[in-house]
């Protein structure tokens, strides 16, 4: 027979005393929301279904537009925002892009259609130059608040948060020069998006203002491990001994192109990525990379389009976090015999 469930494996698993389970099972008044939010998830992880009296009616619903899920981040940011909401009483509806799958247009329409009250963008075509932005316009014309995560071309005007990328890669290239690497390249995503063009820039700046003699060494994919592949080898050929790249799935394809040329990281290349996605502290080696701070970008996000639905003016600007290093196994010194390059 399956062990029966007690109010005192609730209160420990939620953080809270069995009386505030008693509470909160009651459906008490006098019970803070945050605690409440404990108690009801801790259920869901002991795999219990809520009791009836419990559900909530939504206050609304609110779209949330995501790349693919293969990239281990974009997950990361749905998760958190979804459970950011969940206290709030609005509903998210997750949608996905995958290549050749429904476009961002298709679903910003169903959206509509089902009567949401705002969108969040996580890396849309906001953050794409060349494409038409007026889509984002004409939303919050029909009342329908916007808020983009991840880069705003310059035409788009609705409250953004994005990391400060350019940071990021001063961070990341004035640490290898640390370490003695002098032939540091850059493996980049599509140039015609934002967080690629800031990047580059962070990079050539240190690049420029620590080793302005050494030419910069620029290999442009797409932001995918097969990317990575193709970006690695031309860095290596180039003789690079260490190699920023515009993600952790690009690093780790960096780091199998390194091992194809017969290499090894850090021993002979140096790499660092950029998310700090989860699991990647156990890759071979543990991927050194620029956190992206994902936990504070969504709270803002979410605080900003709540706030907009409830009828406040969030200004109509971009908002940059500071990232962190997280320094791991796939850095070490400079060679002192560089492998060869062109």
């Amino acid at each position: 027979m399956p062990q029966r469930l007690t109010l005192a494996d609730i209160a420990d698993q939620a953080g809270v005393s069995t009386a505030t389970v008693s509470r909160v099972l009651n459906g008490k008044s006098n019970v803070a929301e945050s605690t409440r939010h404990q108690v009801l998830a801790a259920l869901d992880v002991l795999g219990y279904e809520r009791p009836e009296s419990l559900h909530q009616a939504s206050k609304g619903l609110i779209g949330l537009i995501v790349p693919e899920l293969s990239n281990p981040v974009f997950p990361l940011f749905a998760q958190e925002i979804e459970q950011l909401l969940a206290p709030t009483g609005r509903t998210p509806l997750l949608c996905t892009q995958t290549p050749g799958g429904i476009s961002e247009d298709e679903y910003i329409e169903m959206l509509v259609d089902r009567g949401v009250d705002g969108i969040i963008f996580v890396c849309g075509r906001h953050a794409d130059t060349t494409s038409d932005v007026t889509r984002y316009h004409r939303l919050r014309e029909r009342g329908v608040q916007v808020v983009t995560i991840n880069g705003n071309a310059p035409t788009i005007t609705a409250p953004g948060f994005t990391t400060d990328d350019s940071a990021a890669a001063r961070m990341a290239v004035e640490h290898l020069i640390s370490l003695g690497h002098r032939r540091i390249g850059l493996a980049m995503g599509p140039t015609r998006m934002v967080p690629a063009q800031r990047k580059r820039s962070g990079y050539g700046d240190a690049m420029r203002a620590a080793l302005p003699d050494e030419p910069l060494r620029i290999a442009e994919a797409l932001f995918t491990y097969e990317g990575g592949l193709t970006a690695g080898a031309r860095l290596v050929e180039q003789g690079c001994t260490a190699v920023f790249c515009g993600s952790d799935i690009m690093a780790l394809g960096v780091v199998q192109a390194v091992r194809n040329a017969g290499l090894s990281v850090p021993k002979d290349v140096s790499v660092v990525g950029y998310d700090d996605s989860p699991l990647i502290a156990l890759t071979d080696p543990p991927l050194t990379t620029v956190r992206q701070p994902v936990s504070a970008m969504c709270r803002a996000a979410v605080s900003t389009i709540l706030s907009a639905i409830d009828g406040g003016e969030p200004a109509d600007a971009e908002m940059s976090f500071i990232p962190d290093l997280i320094v791991r196994s796939s850095t070490a010194p400079a060679p002192s015999s560089p492998h060869e390059g062109s």
